[in-house]
């Protein structure tokens, strides 16, 4: 009796993982959310490295990838090295001599630097990975929405609070639904089917956010989602949800991409609105 066939490409796997999310054992889904969200870490890394940064055994990674279908990690391991083949690999290069380079400069000098490379390299995976029919329908939704209600808790709360202000110069009604009187469940109330969300949530998710985007999906408001893995529970209420994964330098992250997508995706609205 033969297994089932490994996925094909990248693609193919990240496909399969959300197919099967609701049911892969607890230690399986930490492997795969770790490789959803790392994995360049994982095309270039060792069994054990991997596993450590997933804090898992290195037998996991081998069940994991036995799970689907391969005979063992160096034959899924592939398929993450095959996603990076059409890169510019110069250019990471360059950003990764700029992020370790620390010999010239003072210490602020050499921070300076190492965002600086984080923030190069999550924007060019921005603009490799966001799918254009994707952007097209969350611009749609939200162009054509009467009031759109903005959802975001800790890191991700400057996003939507600049998109509140920046949707108010272009008069674009929004609601801002986190706010410090605590009537957020009231402004929730009034959203209607007409209405549309942009919610963000980034791991360790915002379970305010989560609960809020989900409270409105069932009362028939369209969700917009931003977060960093498709297995993020945010992507799961989401209509249409972007993946986008921040670059770090030294454990932190900005939010360069994220911005750069929040004031592309107002702009955006704001103009389909005006030509309607």
């Amino acid at each position: 009796m033969t297994g089932p066939l490994p996925p094909a490409d990248f693609d193919g796997l990240r496909a399969a993982i959300i197919e099967m999310r609701a049911t892969l054992p607890k230690r399986l889904m930490q492997v795969a959310s770790y490789a959803l969200e790392r994995p360049d870490d994982v095309a270039f890394g060792t069994t054990a490295s991997i596993a450590q940064a997933a804090q898992v055994q290195p037998s996991t990674l081998v069940r994991f990838a036995q799970h689907f279908g391969f005979d063992g990690f160096s034959g899924l391991q592939q398929l993450f090295q095959d996603r990076l083949k059409g890169r510019n690999g110069s250019y990471e290069d360059r950003l990764r001599q700029l992020e370790a380079g620390g010999a010239t400069g003072t210490e602020g000098v050499t921070i300076l630097h190492g965002f600086l490379a984080a923030g190069h390299e999550s924007l060019e995976s921005l603009a490799s990975t966001i799918e254009p029919g994707a952007l097209e329908r969350a611009i749609a939704t939200l162009a054509r929405a009467e009031t759109i209600y903005l959802i975001a808790r800790r890191r991700s709360f400057p996003i939507v609070a600049y998109m509140e202000y920046a949707f108010g110069k272009l008069r674009v009604p929004c609601r801002l639904v986190s706010s410090a009187i605590g009537n957020d469940d009231d402004l929730l109330a009034q959203a209607t089917p007409s209405d549309a969300a942009f919610a963000v949530s980034f791991a360790p998710y915002a379970a305010e956010s989560v609960a809020q985007a989900q409270a409105l999906k069932d009362a028939g408001t369209a969700v917009i989602g931003l977060t960093d893995s498709a297995l993020s529970p945010l992507a799961v209420c989401s209509e249409v949800w972007f993946e986008l994964v921040e670059a770090d330098h030294a454990g932190f992250r900005s939010l360069s991409a994220s911005m750069a997508f929040a004031m592309a995706l107002t702009v955006s609205v704001a103009e389909r609105r005006r030509q309607a």
